[in-house]
């Protein structure tokens, strides 16, 4: 049975909402978070990234810049920029892109319900990454980005959401990429229990997006209960900063594949070599996308390939079935020499936000590459790799909208 709970909520004050609110810290690079925070002093990225107030060079891992984040946050909070809500509250979070929205709802979630495996992982996570959360969240003392959850479709919750937005929303702006942002604050304790009461009718929450938040949310607990002799279990630092999204709601858009450095003997025979499992089809140099399962387009120099697999290859297993796997198992393990994509430094993920002409760009700006644009993963297949408690190769998943960081933050 899932936990949730209300919590004092930190967040903008509505006239800078939507200058501080920043996407998540990992989709920049140092020298891009650095450029965003030069045109806009107010972006949470100067608390997500503090390197951008050390001079370039610094060590990004260093503790003092832990320490300028914490700092920055405890600054903005007595100039103003963000406030506290007195009363534990839940507050509703919607996004809407291109015209289709989708409603979570901003709770804290149970560290208690990862360690159970009540909230389910379908990606491993990396040490290195881990370390450098859970030096952000222990050193602030605060959750400043919220792990994205999904949840099984449930009409009494979609019904108890769609009565609360009725209201007026406390902070309603559109962000630079064009995604609108509404967010509404729910202090009755009535409306709170009951959906809180909802969700622990559930058996599951779902990562979506956000393993390595979670598990150094995680860790950060495991540390703090040991250091606490008084430790009760109902302290703050026992819960982490979520969104929780009915699946019906959610966008997964394709997450696709760069190869560079591939062999000429490989490069230049590789439509025949890939025969044996796929049936290859050259298109030409107008950009393709798979229409269906099991359909993967590749781009070479020459143009564009259609490849659809094989039944022999596709086996009727929740992880080795995916297209992802599929690509993995048949091209780039034994065509190309790829053993560990998470390593293997000739792969590069591109996200499908970026579009084909991004694959078509790498591909024509260097010699001997090749690009797999990939049919996207369904909620379908992730729930259903999740429930077997199996994890998904890396990069399986691009979701969008991506959730705002600074909108809502979590003390403890």
């Amino acid at each position: 049975m899932a936990e949730i709970r209300p919590f004092r909520g930190v967040r903008p004050a509505p006239e800078v909402v939507a200058q501080i609110a920043a996407l998540p810290y990992d989709v920049y690079s140092s020298r891009e978070a650095r450029k965003i925070v030069e045109n806009n002093p107010l972006s949470f990225l100067k608390i997500d990234r503090a390197e951008t107030q050390f001079p370039e060079g610094t060590d990004m891992y260093s503790e003092q810049v832990y320490e300028r984040a914490r700092d920055t946050l405890r600054e903005m909070k007595a100039e103003g920029q963000f406030v506290q809500d007195e009363n534990p509250c839940l507050y509703l979070y919607e996004l809407t892109m291109d015209g289709r929205s989708q409603r979570g709802l901003v709770c804290c979630a149970s560290v208690d319900d990862y360690l159970n495996q009540v909230i389910k992982k379908h990606e491993n996570t990396r040490e290195d990454k881990e370390i450098d959360r859970i030096r952000h969240v222990d050193i602030c003392s605060a959750h400043t980005g919220p792990i994205f959850l999904a949840y099984r479709s449930n009409e009494g919750i979609r019904e108890k959401i769609t009565e609360a937005v009725s209201r007026m929303p406390v902070y309603d702006f559109v962000s630079d990429d064009g995604i609108r942002h509404r967010v509404w604050k729910i202090e009755e304790e009535e409306w709170n229990l009951d959906i809180c009461r909802r969700f622990g009718e559930l058996d599951s929450l779902y990562i979506a997006d956000g393993h390595h938040r979670a598990a150094s949310a995680v860790k950060v607990a495991l540390k703090r209960r040991k250091e606490n002799p008084e430790y009760t279990g109902k302290e703050e630092f026992n819960y982490f900063l979520a969104v929780l999204f009915d699946e019906a709601e959610l966008r997964i858009l394709d997450y696709n594949r760069v190869v560079h450095q591939v062999p000429s003997e490989i490069i230049g025979n590789l439509p025949e070599l890939l025969k044996s499992g796929f049936w290859v089809e050259y298109t030409g140099k107008e950009e393709i996308r798979p229409r269906q399962k099991g359909e993967i387009a590749m781009y070479l120099e020459e143009g564009w390939y259609l490849l659809k697999a094989k039944p022999k290859i596709c086996p009727e297993d929740a992880v080795r079935g995916l297209d992802v796997s599929i690509l993995q198992d048949h091209i780039l393990s034994p065509v190309m020499g790829i053993q560990d994509p998470k390593t293997d430094t000739r792969i590069q993920f591109v996200g499908g936000i970026r579009g084909l002409k991004e694959l078509m760009n790498i591909v024509d700006g260097e010699e001997n590459a090749v690009a797999f644009a990939m049919f996207p993963t369904s909620m379908r297949e992730l729930l259903e790799v999740a429930d077997e408690g199996r994890l998904m190769p890396p990069k399986s998943t691009w979701f969008e909208p991506k959730l705002r960081s600074g909108i809502f933050i979590h003390e403890f």
